[in-house]
């Protein structure tokens, strides 16, 4: 039985939400994940940000979007949130991925036991060279050869494709992905790259978050000479 009440069940999603507040969801989704883990049954929103070093505003704005989850005098029931979240997040159904790049990245990504406990189960690899193709990660992922691509996308169900590989292959890698029929890619090639309107891609740029980091030590370095 859920303890949210009747009024205040999710309401549809609206059309328009930002990424920025889509990345807030998660970062609530996996407090609220420590919190059940610790046996918290209730929270407020107040409460959730003093521990978790959140905006309580921020949240209730956030949550206002998909609807009333707080009970008055109560807070948020722990579990009945968690739960809502996941289910705006799509995570409430298992998404599988492939890993384009059978490389050391490729294989670490792969065999990251993080990925299925959120749901997300890495069904296979693809790689070019003829020594990889054929084998299995430590994991037991299988590495298939890219020619297979859009037959393995089909029949595995694949919805979300990472892409490892180094970067001057990574635009025509990715679109082999998008031919393949997939919608959501995330990219850790360094560089621009180009999908069509009605795919998502979100890039990890390795390379730019260090640049950034040395940036800081530069400047801290500057402050103290």
């Amino acid at each position: 039985m859920s303890l949210v009440k009747t009024s205040n069940k999710p309401r549809p999603l609206p059309e328009q939400v930002s990424e920025l507040t889509t990345n807030r969801l998660s970062i609530y989704l996996r407090c609220l994940a420590e919190l059940d883990v610790a046996g918290v049954q209730t929270i407020s929103s107040q409460g959730l940000a003093e521990q978790f070093r959140l905006n309580a505003a921020q949240i209730r704005k956030d949550l206002a979007y998909f609807g009333e989850f707080g009970v008055r005098g109560v807070g948020y029931y722990v579990k009945d949130l968690r739960r809502h979240l996941r289910q705006i997040l799509g995570l409430d159904k298992k998404l599988r991925v492939a890993i384009m790049g059978a490389g050391n990245l490729g294989l670490a990504l792969a065999d990251y036991p993080g990925f299925r406990q959120e749901g997300f189960e890495i069904v296979a690899l693809f790689d070019v060279l003829n020594e990889k193709v054929g084998h299995v990660s430590r994991g037991g992922v299988a590495i298939y050869d890219i020619r297979q691509l859009k037959k393995v996308v089909k029949n595995d169900h694949i919805s979300i494709v990472v892409i490892a590989v180094p970067a001057t292959a990574a635009q025509p890698v990715l679109n082999q992905v998008v031919t393949a029929g997939v919608k959501a890619v995330l990219n850790f090639s360094p560089g621009p790259l180009t999908v069509p309107a009605d795919v998502k891609l979100k890039s990890v740029d390795l390379t730019q978050s260090l640049e950034s980091l040395s940036f800081f030590l530069a400047r801290d370095d500057d402050g103290k000479q």
